[in-house]
């Protein structure tokens, strides 16, 4: 399955990019399954979506929990959570 990965705020800064294409392995099919294969690619991606780090996920505009399935073509925001002030 491709899908396009965009990333925003910190997560750009500490990703070297804002956005790629991916072709995910068979067994990444939701969100969850999505972060835990970001992680491994070890350094800043293991450690800005490791355990205790905040950050939200959206799928296709559309804010996105652990379980979303994911879906060929699927455009997936990642992103710090918003403080105002």
């Amino acid at each position: 399955m491709n899908v396009r990965l965009l990333y925003f705020a910190r997560l750009r800064e500490a990703f070297g990019m804002q956005a790629e294409d991916v072709a995910l392995p068979e067994e990444v099919r939701d969100v969850g399954a999505l972060s835990q294969w970001l992680r491994t690619r070890g350094g800043a991606w293991a450690a800005e979506l490791g355990p205790g780090r905040a950050y939200r996920v959206a799928v296709d505009q559309q804010m996105a929990g652990e379980t979303t399935r994911l879906h060929e073509g699927a455009e997936v925001a990642v992103f710090p959570p918003v403080t105002g002030g």
